[in-house]
């Protein structure tokens, strides 16, 4: 079974859009984890335009009311992101390699040129007991170093595998991204996924048991607009399960 880690962003971005606490994204998000999901994500970025820090904080203390259940926080490590992370102590930090500017997440670490920024950052994460995820491009040469920098995990990056759902392209990307995560289970590492996965084409990046969690957010909360949310939750845990 693969875990499913709901990404409240959305939400947050739909409260910010009117300067009121509505859609509350704690409401929400206990109205997620009452049905079933296994974890929570936010990415709060430094403009806050969605997810803020300060509900890192509130999930965090939400969530002790749910245990065995896990907050996931998503990021670029500047040092305000990790003021955050290293006081609300998530479960898990993936860290991302985003400008501060950028519209959404659209590329996996480079740690031929990375490693030697990470591997004190991961440090520090790991120092307090934070399960560390490494935001990855499909290539399985990279798992290995991903490993000698310290990382737990790494989140593929599923953005290519989206876009070639149901052409002719899928079974080769998807092979690919199945490659990429058994080469990072052959190294000791777990593998997430996420970015553009929907109810369409979850099923398939899974079905081969390499994928340990899953991140969905955007893709969720538009299914959700026309089935409800509930029941949108309610249909990834059955297809994950």
């Amino acid at each position: 079974m693969t875990h499913l880690s709901v990404n409240l962003n959305k939400i947050g971005l739909l409260r910010n859009s009117r300067g009121r606490d509505y859609p509350n994204v704690i409401a929400m998000a206990k109205r997620t984890l009452e049905k079933g999901a296994f974890g929570l994500t936010i990415h709060p970025r430094p403009d806050q335009r969605h997810a803020t820090y300060q509900d890192a904080f509130d999930l965090k203390e939400l969530l002790k009311q749910y245990p065995g259940r896990e907050l996931n926080v998503e990021g670029f490590p500047d040092a305000k992101f990790m003021e955050t992370v290293l006081e609300v102590l998530p479960h898990q930090c993936t860290l991302v390699p985003d400008d501060p500017n950028q519209l959404t997440s659209d590329h996996g670490w480079n740690l031929s040129r990375d490693q030697d920024a990470l591997r004190p950052v991961i440090a520090k994460l790991k120092d307090k007991g934070i399960r560390v995820a490494l935001f990855m491009d499909p290539e399985p040469d990279n798992m290995a170093m991903a490993k000698a920098v310290g990382a737990d995990r790494v989140e593929l990056y599923t953005e290519a595998y989206a876009n070639a759902f149901h052409t002719e392209k899928q079974a080769d990307v998807n092979e690919r991204y199945q490659a990429a995560a058994r080469a990072a289970l052959d190294v000791g590492l777990e593998v997430n996924a996420g970015h553009d996965l929907d109810l369409e084409n979850v099923g398939l990046l899974c079905a081969e048991g390499n994928i340990t969690e899953v991140s969905i957010g955007h893709a969720l909360t538009v299914e959700a607009l026309e089935h409800g949310w509930d029941s949108v939750v309610n249909a990834y845990l059955e297809q994950l399960a």
